[in-house]
């Protein structure tokens, strides 16, 4: 082989190295690439509502827990009553088909909620569940056992239940979720129980857990870690605002935009009146977690 052919096999081979020693530096340097050239042509319409016009609003199961079979240990919910009361009338307002339980067992309860998940849901706006109870570690509490919140929520999710799919499904939890006190701060506006004569107790203990899916919406009555208040005679502070709130504005205000003005309107009570001196100028805040996808209103049906 000649000299000039030689110099050119060697250039040829130098030039391959150095464009393989680049390649395996691009590997190592922070860049962003693209995984597809196809970007969505859907422009999101901020405004969207979802579709609450068919013949039904739909199923509304309120699942109330006063007393528990002695060797849970758990103290009767006294209150809890007019809880059940007031919530049955607001969401029968907002034409749902209510169906109340009072202290089911664990098995009751579950075939109530197996049954409401196996129907056809296909002329209902949507379909919500209320636990009016004790929770502890992401379960609710029957009246002898207690229930996984993520179980409850799995039966409603579109490959067990697919004539919900695509509409909302509302979970509001009365139930304590953890054993602290809200600590009061500073706030010219804030709001106190004294002078009223109902006892505010506590609903024991955690509750803590998401579903996965969409068109979920999950409605705690305080936030995580924290103790969830109640009054002997009138009820929880959370059910009590959400029911006043939903008489005022259930027809007409953006749900989501409703259950801010709960956190608000919970968030400026504290204990005036307890047996538990420690729990005196406590405070509460709700909270929920919005798997929603659309706006949602609950419009009166013409």
């Amino acid at each position: 082989m000649s000299n000039t052919t030689e110099d050119r096999c060697k250039g040829s081979a130098a030039k391959h190295h150095r464009a393989a020693a680049l390649d395996r530096a691009a590997c190592t340097e922070n860049v962003t690439e693209t995984d597809a050239f196809i970007r969505s042509s859907l422009a999101l319409d901020p405004a969207e509502e979802y579709k609450m016009d068919n013949g039904k609003r739909g199923v509304a199961l309120v699942f109330n827990q006063e007393r528990f079979f002695w060797r849970l240990g758990l103290n009767d919910r006294h209150g809890t009553n007019a809880d059940r009361y007031n919530l049955e009338k607001r969401l029968k307002d907002l034409n749902f088909e209510v169906r109340a339980y009072d202290n089911f067992k664990q098995v009751e309860v579950l075939d109530k909620i197996s049954e409401a998940a196996e129907e056809n849901h296909s002329d209902a706006d949507c379909f919500l569940l209320v636990f009016l109870s004790h929770g502890e570690n992401d379960h609710v509490y029957t009246h002898d056992g207690k229930i996984s919140i993520q179980h409850i929520t799995s039966l409603f999710k579109g490959d067990k239940c697919k004539s919900l799919v695509g509409k909302p499904k509302i979970f509001i939890l009365q139930a304590c979720r953890g054993d602290k006190h809200d600590d009061p701060v500073t706030a010219c506006d804030a709001v106190d129980n004294e002078g009223m004569t109902n006892e505010v107790v506590v609903d024991a203990s955690a509750v803590h857990t998401l579903p996965a899916g969409a068109d979920f919406i999950m409605c705690y009555s305080v936030a995580e870690g924290y103790y969830s208040h109640r009054e002997t005679i009138n009820g929880s502070w959370y059910v009590q605002d959400l029911c006043e709130l939903l008489q005022k504005y259930g027809d007409s205000l953006e749900f989501t935009e409703l259950l801010t003005l709960v956190n608000r309107k919970v968030s400026m009570r504290s204990v005036g009146n307890s047996n538990d001196r420690t729990a005196i100028g406590k405070k509460q805040v709700p909270c929920f977690a919005s798997m929603l996808t659309k706006k949602l209103y609950f419009r009166q049906k013409k």
